[in-house]
């Protein structure tokens, strides 16, 4: 097949990879069967390229891999000698005992060699259901049969078949057992809703040329592209080698709708004479992640590098070092090393598609996360056998939501040489996902297809295709559609100023969900490049604090609960410096309708307080309460005592002297808005401290 190529310094190409156990039923059977779960024995199996169990007895346990596509598979059951004229088997069991009025027999490659078939029910005895003497090739891969003991109770299904009656390597994709006698069949796990006259959109010739343009990368607004071109006059180096490119989306104006401008060669220290690849961009757009360790002397070895856009252009690519970081080559110590890198929307984990010892087949997916130091990654673990096969797997996407993965695939029934697929993690563990959905035949095509991305918009979503292309292969978008969305976000960014002086600080910014006080991302301010930026899944509230020593964190409330598309939003937070006379308004400190009564979320703030007195032993503070004018002077009064009394004594709880903490209510007396609406009365119910002495 002819797949597009990455160069990595080595060669970083698409090829293919592995295939697993999966589980006893599946959703694309038709009607419902129960596959295979465990391998009892065997005659013998055929030995794949790689370290994995390519060809071995258990590729035939769970559902299809290949089929209702035929032809050669890793991610099937093939004896070790083809067209052997002995008859060889294969004895699997099956999860459950069940009740056999049908037996589905799926041969991914070179069908009709099989002979005999057994079924063996719970006392062990065996059951002939089928006899062929003389097998010979046939074009239908299933073969299916109707025992005629409609009692029959199967545990176990054992399967001769003659390789030699039916010429070439023959193959085993599934073995299963159903309780319906409808016929069965397979079909490709397309994900539902997937439209069927969906068009994939060219770029056009302002970012695709004759040559080869794979692996795109847009910003999270959309708006910029980078890209790797080969085949080029335009590259630095020779034609034949890579580059990174960029293009942006010029604005729509009367009568002409937005189109992407002339791409051009990023140029040096990103590209030289090498083979230069792009593999992400940071949510703020100012750091670009490369393929290969730029050395010195201008070579390129396995890894990934990362480049800082700084005022005057884009720094040297430096190496992310990633614990045991390698790949082993398939075949000969000779082959280049192959790899492709994906970073997370917070820049804390990295999915990578790489050949290991561990590796089920060609490349499997894996994940690593940044470590506390900020700088080294932690060794490369398998991402688990739901989404990896023993055929390849490739191009990995982690979209903004941090959970919907997009990846290329041969080892998940498909359309063509490689499908894209979406799964979505479960947990926290990165070992758990949904079953992978194919993106449906309007995406794949019968080539290769892949390098499926989506902005944070989560509008379009852009891909390598060669089919329809102006040259080699091409960058298209599309529409996407509900069933493939990632979740929905919001991206917050802006800056972090004193409080004073209205001057930018450089600060950690950290977000918490209002509901628990838990911390949801991080993110640094820098006012040499401008803003912070962070990703929020919406649908939640939240409380954005910046942090930095020598102020005290003012915090700003964020309600997406209502929100179900994508956000950009502006907040610009204020830090307080620590000084004596400081008075700060504790926003997040919420009581109860009419009560004394802390809301969930409010001992975030407290235990900033308690954390800034525990620095600064010596410092006294005034705390002081006020309500809005609703209601009776005397009640709001009363009020306003008992919340600072309650405020007090969660201080003098948590180890802080009586004597450091004073108070005062205020009631309705001192207003900060008018209390002519809700919005502005809200404003005036609350607490805040003065710093007496530091």
């Amino acid at each position: 097949m002819q797949l597009p190529i990455l160069l990595t310094g080595f060669v970083l190409c698409l090829c293919a990879s592995l295939c697993r156990a999966q589980p006893e039923t599946t959703p694309v059977a038709d009607p419902p069967i129960q596959w295979a779960s465990r391998v009892v024995g065997v005659s013998s199996e055929a030995k794949g390229e790689t370290y994995g169990r390519q060809y071995k007895a258990v590729q035939a346990l769970g559902h299809p891999n290949k089929l209702p596509q035929t032809g050669d598979s890793p991610c099937a059951w093939s004896p070790l000698y083809p067209d052997n004229p002995v008859e060889e088997w294969i004895h699997v069991g099956f999860a459950k005992p069940t009740r056999v009025r049908q037996v589905v027999v799926a041969e991914s490659a070179n069908p009709g060699a099989i002979s005999r078939v057994i079924v063996i029910d719970e006392t062990g005895r065996e059951h002939a259901v089928y006899q062929n003497d003389s097998p010979a090739s046939r074009p239908d891969p299933l073969l299916r049969i109707f025992p005629t003991d409609s009692a029959l109770m199967g545990k176990e299904v054992k399967v001769f078949l003659i390789p030699g009656r039916s010429k070439g390597p023959n193959q085993i994709d599934a073995i299963g057992l159903s309780d319906s006698r409808t016929p069965a069949t397979i079909r490709i796990n397309v994900a539902k809703g997937t439209p069927t006259d969906l068009a994939k959109e060219n770029l056009g010739k302002g970012v695709n040329s004759t040559g080869e343009e794979i692996a795109p990368v847009i910003s999270p607004d959309g708006k910029t592209l980078y890209f790797t071109r080969g085949n080029s006059k335009g590259n630095i180096g020779s034609p034949d080698r890579q580059d990174v490119w960029v293009s942006t989306l010029a604005p729509a104006t009367a009568g002409t709708p937005a189109q992407w401008t002339e791409a051009t060669n990023l140029g040096p220290p990103i590209n030289n004479a090498g083979d230069n690849a792009v593999s992400s961009l940071s949510l703020d757009g100012r750091t670009m992640y490369l393929l290969n360790v730029y050395k010195p002397n201008g070579d390129l070895m396995f890894g990934l590098s990362k480049s800082t856009k700084t005022k005057i252009g884009w720094s040297t690519p430096t190496e992310c070092k990633i614990a045991n970081n390698y790949s082993v080559a398939a075949g000969s110590l000779n082959e280049p090393a192959q790899a492709e890198f994906v970073i997370g929307p917070e820049g804390n984990v990295i999915i990578m598609a790489v050949r290991r010892k561990d590796t089920e087949g060609e490349r499997d997916l894996y994940v690593s996360f940044l470590k506390p130091d900020k700088i080294s990654w932690s060794e490369p673990r398998s991402l688990g056998p739901v989404l990896n096969t023993a055929d390849f797997e490739s191009s990995p996407f982690l979209a903004a939501d941090g959970r919907t993965l997009y990846f290329t695939s041969a080892g998940h029934s498909g359309f063509g040489d490689g499908d894209i697929f979406v799964s979505r993690r479960l947990d926290d563990s990165w070992t758990n996902w949904s079953e992978p959905e194919n993106l449906g035949p309007a995406i794949n095509t019968p080539q290769w297809d892949g390098y499926f991305v989506v902005p944070a918009t989560g509008d379009y979503a852009y891909l390598s295709s060669s089919a329809n292309s102006v040259g080699e292969d091409d960058i298209f978008r599309l529409k996407l559609f509900p069933a493939i969305k990632p979740d929905p976000v919001a991206i917050v960014s802006g800056q972090v100023l004193d409080a004073l002086t209205k001057k930018p600080v450089a600060a950690e910014v950290v977000s918490t969900l209002v509901q628990d006080g838990k911390v949801v991302t991080k993110a640094d301010y820098d006012p040499e490049t401008g803003e912070y930026k962070l990703i929020l899944p919406t649908q939640k509230a939240y409380t954005l604090t910046a942090i930095k020593a020598g102020y005290f964190p003012l915090s700003e409330s964020l309600d997406l609960t209502k929100d179900k598309r994508f956000r950009d939003i502006r907040r610009t937070i204020l830090l307080v410096p620590i000084e004596t006379g400081q008075k700060i308004i504790m926003r997040e400190v919420l009581f109860e309708q009419s009560k004394a009564d802390f809301l969930p979320g409010s001992s975030t703030e407290l235990d900033r307080l308690v954390a800034l007195l525990n620095e600064y032993p010596a410092m006294e503070v005034l705390v002081e309460g006020h309500t809005d004018n609703q209601g009776e002077w005397a009640l709001n009064m009363k009020l306003s005592e008992d919340r600072v009394r309650v405020v007090k004594e969660y201080l003098i709880e948590h180890g802080i002297a009586d004597a450091r903490v004073q108070t005062k209510a205020w009631g309705p007396s001192k207003p900060i808005a008018s209390n002519e609406t809700d919005e502005r009365r809200r404003q005036n119910r609350r607490v805040e401290f003065t710093i007496l002495k530091r």
